[in-house]
């Protein structure tokens, strides 16, 4: 949790002064889904592109 909050914090010092809270929880999401796929990815829950595509290409059915 410490490491989504400091990278949080950091994305939101970025963003240009005006933005829309709209953009400020596009970019804290974005953040998290992030992080999520790299502790998963560590994790060794991965798949191939491949299986990705014919998964997409089942949903898409």
């Amino acid at each position: 949790m410490e490491l989504l909050k400091e990278t949080t914090i950091e994305t939101i010092k970025r963003l240009p002064d005006g933005c829309s809270p709209e953009d400020i929880m596009y970019r804290v999401n974005l953040v998290a889904q992030v992080l999520e796929g790299i502790r998963d990815a560590e994790a060794g829950r991965l798949i191939t592109t491949e299986v990705l595509l014919e998964r997409v290409d089942q949903w898409a059915k």
